[in-house]
């Protein structure tokens, strides 16, 4: 699979899209703020003070600056790093610690905030949470087996590790030597955090694309191209610090008579990524749907003409209908609970084949994504980790 990334601003915001085999499958849209600097807090590591404890629910509310308060799982006070006690229970009113952004504000929501903080490089995560050595589900057995027998001699009680996918290529030795610099980073943030004042910013994150830069799965990339000067600087910059090998594949895009976004069709894309309905290629389409609670995708069998049997015509309707629910799913950034209402089958067989099928095409998605069940009304559950917001809504911000 041939992978490529276009890049270009358009009114006030840093886009973003990810093409496997020259097909759109992810945007990515960044706000500029008003100085003109990307907006960006996810991942950013603060000195928190505890505003609020909300006992029946197990949580708490934590002001990291500027009278903005998230949402804090008190389970992980355990954990934490304070840097002020204000009582002897493992979390009080007044109480100041290490907390990282780990999910942003949606809709009426407020960000969640963590004290297992999460240090992201190109090949490995180090994470205070979890102090397992673990690796992505999306790596060989044989290989995984062989990371982990490697990294044995690393265990620590205070952090764990996590092997990402990009590693599936790397000598050993430049996942032993990144791991090296993520664990002086956690180090070095539980040095200074006795140092500095409450609501003191202790790890600024770069820029949203940028971030992005270095999750994106790099297998098979063969082209990053960047629209204007200011952006191309910033992207090579990057790749010049922490990924120099990608240099050959960077290029700047400079056509005067043809924007890049027209190039790539990409308004078209992002229109249909915005719409309710998505048609497909039988004449069938989906209705997609968004709640306050959930996302609904309904599938119709539209303008679709019967050719065969009911059975065998719901099912091809249904199976078409799953490979584009999970492109949708990923392309529009969909998370938490998505309902999705397949036409109904009455065929064991048959519904089995297309929970598999639908399965097989959820898995593909880089972001964990699960198909949870059918329920008795033939409903289907699935679960994504929710993290970033939604297409639609980082649009409108």
């Amino acid at each position: 699979m041939s992978r490529k990334i276009l890049m270009m601003k358009e009114e006030n915001k840093i886009w973003m899209f990810l093409l496997e085999d020259d097909e759109i499958v992810e945007i990515h849209c960044t706000p500029e703020s008003n100085r003109g600097e990307p907006v960006q807090t996810l991942g950013n590591i603060y000195v928190g003070k505890v505003k609020n404890i909300v006992s029946n629910i197990g949580a708490a509310f934590i002001e990291i600056g500027n009278k903005v308060e998230c949402y804090y799982d008190m389970s992980q006070a355990d954990r934490a790093i304070f840097t002020h006690k204000s009582g002897k229970k493992a979390l009080c009113v007044g109480d100041e610690l290490v907390v990282q952004i780990s999910k942003e504000a949606v809709k009426t929501k407020a960000p969640t905030v963590s004290s297992n903080l999460n240090f992201h490089g190109r090949y490995a995560i180090l994470t205070s949470g979890n102090t397992r050595i673990g690796t992505s589900g999306k790596l060989p057995k044989h290989l995984r087996t062989l990371l982990k027998e490697q990294l044995q001699p690393l265990k620590n009680e205070e952090y764990g590790i996590i092997i990402r996918t990009n590693a599936k290529d790397a000598p050993f030795s430049d996942i032993l030597e990144e791991i090296r610099e993520l664990e002086s980073k956690y180090y070095e943030i539980k040095k200074i955090a006795r140092t500095r004042t409450c609501f003191s910013c202790l790890s600024q994150e770069p820029p949203a694309y940028i971030s992005y830069l270095k999750n994106v799965y790099t297998e098979g990339l063969t082209e990053i191209i960047v629209e204007g000067d200011k952006l191309y600087g910033q992207v090579r910059e990057y790749y010049e610090k922490e990924q120099p090998e990608y240099l050959v594949n960077l290029r700047r895009y400079d056509s005067s008579q043809l924007s890049l976004s027209k190039l790539y069709s990409t308004h078209t894309v992002l229109d249909r990524a915005l719409g309710q309905r998505v048609w497909l290629k039988n004449g069938a389409y989906l209705v997609i749907q968004y709640t306050e609670a959930l996302t609904v995708i309904d599938v119709n069998s539209g303008k679709f003409v019967a050719k065969r049997a009911p059975l065998e015509t719901y099912l091809k309707i249904n199976l078409e209908a799953a490979q584009e629910v999970a492109k949708q799913i990923r392309l529009r950034n969909l998370s938490g609970i998505i309902i999705v209402d397949f036409i109904n089958l009455d065929d064991a067989a048959a519904t089995h084949e297309l929970l598999k099928d639908f399965r097989h095409h959820l898995s593909q998605d880089p972001i964990q994504t699960t198909l949870v069940d059918m329920t008795e009304l033939q409903l289907v559950e699935v679960t994504r980790k929710k993290v970033r917001r939604p297409l639609h809504e980082s649009i409108k911000e």
